[in-house]
């Protein structure tokens, strides 16, 4: 059962070299359980960012929710968040907002694109996101690249 305080979650912002074994494991583990196993979606997870990202998780008996904040010039000009995943079990509690939020935190101000699902165009945008190309098939999913532009801190 995931807490519904939010208070008693415990958040991780580590780098590559940072991460245990079973961090690691459990990272993957529930991007794998949804972006693959969920979505049906094969594709290769690793794809060389993680050894360059900050990955940032919330646990609760287990990882529920994840990002990795790429750094510019890694993946697209600008600083990135990607493989956005929150657990089935705690989908709907405010989670996903919370993640994203402390995100975009780590990002300090900078301009961040995301390469978002489609479906999540709106969501994306309450945070501050714009659309910044078309829509366009990545893994049999749509997607649309969305731009946060800098901010002052």
């Amino acid at each position: 059962m995931v807490r519904t305080d939010a208070a008693m979650r415990n958040w991780h912002d580590r780098g590559f070299a940072e991460l245990t074994v079973a961090e690691l494991y459990a990272i993957v583990e529930l991007r794998e359980r949804v972006f693959v196993v969920e979505q049906a979606c094969v594709y290769l997870d690793a794809d060389g960012l993680d050894l360059q990202a900050r990955h940032l998780w919330a646990d609760d008996a287990g990882v529920i929710a994840y990002a990795r904040i790429v750094p510019a010039g890694a993946k697209y000009t600008e600083l990135s968040i990607g493989r956005v995943v929150i657990a089935p079990v705690a989908r709907g509690t405010g989670l996903g907002r919370e993640l994203m939020q402390r995100a975009i935190a780590l990002c300090g101000g900078a301009t961040i694109r995301i390469g978002a699902q489609a479906h999540l165009q709106k969501f994306y945008g309450e945070l501050g996101f714009a659309p910044a190309s078309d829509v366009f098939d990545e893994d049999g999913i749509p997607h649309i690249e969305m731009l946060r532009a800098a901010q002052e801190t």
